[in-house]
């Protein structure tokens, strides 16, 4: 096993047994690596590794923490990594979207409260009559965003918040290119809210996966009708 590896290993160790928990203060570094047996460079490139995927935070002339370990925060380098991801990559994305959506769906139309459910009926009447694809995007991850979040499972939340954002680009394509692709979707949006609404988390369900797997089918054809052009030139 790589030095820094091992070092990342222990250090993660701790955090699991307990021995630092959120918001801890690490043992300073020469103390922390004549303990753990490390050198203070290989400490030190495991200490920044932990700090970019939120783990640890430095505070410079203070010392390093062990952040919250929130599930939000730890899942942000998720979306970093999403973002870098383009085309077909995108469909596995989606793939996971559609597995993970429509539960968090069903459970919203369970946990929700009515305050709740008056909100998310307010972002979908924030949009005009003829809104630009653009406003309509925007406005369709306020709306899946508040359905994770009312699902009451942080995790789900933000993972899910992770996976919507980067794929936003693929349904402005969709929207620019596919006829009726606008008008379909805030019929899907206004079916979903309408079974939240009545507490049907089924019926919630099935309307999530149609929503997310008609973007996903669109993208799977697009991508092959792309592919099929470029043999055939």
């Amino acid at each position: 096993m790589p030095v820094t590896d091992e070092a990342i290993e222990k250090i993660k160790a701790m955090i699991v047994d307990g021995e630092l928990g959120p918001g801890s203060r690490l043992p300073k570094e020469a103390d922390l690596a004549e303990r753990l047996g490390l050198s203070r460079s290989s400490l030190r490139e495991a200490v920044k590794a932990l700090s970019l995927i939120r783990v640890l935070h430095v505070r410079q002339g203070d010392g390093t923490y062990v952040t919250s370990l929130e599930p939000d925060l730890l899942l942000e380098s998720m979306g970093f990594m999403v973002d870098f991801h383009q085309d077909d990559t995108v469909l596995q994305f989606l793939e996971v979207r559609r597995i993970l959506e429509p539960a968090a769906t069903a459970m919203a139309a369970k946990a929700m409260t009515d305050a709740d459910i008056a909100e998310l009926r307010a972002i979908l009447d924030e949009l005009d009559d003829d809104p630009t694809v653009e406003a309509l995007v925007a406005n369709d991850l306020k709306f899946h965003s508040r359905i994770a979040a009312g699902s009451g499972n942080t995790v789900l939340c933000s993972l899910l918040d992770g996976l919507s954002g980067p794929t936003a680009r693929a349904r402005i394509w969709r929207g620019m290119t596919q006829e009726g692709a606008v008008r379909r979707t805030r019929e899907q949006h206004d079916a979903i809210c309408e079974a939240i609404e009545s507490r049907q988390p089924e019926v919630a369900r099935a309307w999530a996966t149609v929503h997310v797997a008609g973007v996903e089918q669109w993208l799977r054809n697009t991508l092959g009708s792309a592919e099929s052009a470029l043999e055939q030139e």
